[in-house]
């Protein structure tokens, strides 16, 4: 197996993983900061811990895509391969802050004097919401774009995956700034049909690296110059 075919596995598996662990991480979160009328469920915190390593293994493989990726996005654009392996990082970072805001909720929930008075619940909550709009949507959009954009012109990939991408990337990005100015719930059907083109993006790109590997202009550079 050639270094880029290992690159491609490696990646399309850390994808595959990204997905895997945000959509548990999300699922496990829900029972501590989605109840709605404060009356929170037996055993809340300990998924909530579960869904704190999940977040965990996400920070892990998100940064990882930059890391896999940049030697073969380097060859179509040393700032481009930059730009994605930092953004990846900044992603990583924020989704980092989020999980460390649930840590200390189920923290302070487990002290019975802090947890009588919600104020503190209330921010970490705030906290982790914030930081789910603006890692997994802003940044993630924004990577998307770079991403795409530069199997798109290079042909790492079919160039319909590359426009879902292209697609989604800024799609996310608006639904995220529509949630910030109170158009609609971070978690809602719009929310949830927003996601959509980045999720398909990122499915269909690791289906393609694992089973494909990159497009045969990946080696020497020159895609990025194609018309």
């Amino acid at each position: 197996m050639s270094p880029d075919r290992r690159t491609a596995v490696a990646a399309g598996l850390l994808f595959l993983l990204t997905e895997a662990s945000a959509i548990a991480g999300a699922i496990l979160y829900r029972p501590l900061l989605g109840a709605a009328d404060g009356r929170i469920p037996q055993g809340a915190d300990t998924q909530a811990l579960l869904g704190a390593l999940c977040e965990v293994v996400l920070v892990v493989a998100v940064a990882g895509t930059g890391a896999a990726l940049f030697p073969v996005l380097r060859r179509h654009g040393e700032g481009l391969a930059l730009g994605y392996a930092f953004g990846r990082l900044l992603e990583a970072a924020v989704i980092a802050v989020g999980i460390v805001s649930v840590l200390a909720l189920v923290t302070l929930r487990r002290d019975a004097g802090t947890a009588a008075d919600g104020g503190a619940d209330v921010v970490l909550v705030a906290v982790h919401d914030w930081t789910f709009l603006l890692g997994p949507n802003i940044a993630l959009g924004l990577n998307t774009v770079v991403l795409a954009y530069v199997a798109y012109r290079a042909w790492l990939v079919p160039r319909f995956i590359a426009v879902l991408g292209l697609v989604g990337g800024p799609l996310i990005c608006a639904s995220a700034v529509a949630v910030m100015f109170g158009a609609y719930e971070q978690l809602s059907t719009a929310g949830a049909v927003a996601a959509l083109p980045v999720f398909a993006w990122e499915l269909a790109l690791a289906g393609w690296l694992i089973v494909r590997g990159f497009g045969p202009r990946a080696a020497d550079g020159a895609g990025v110059l194609a018309p």
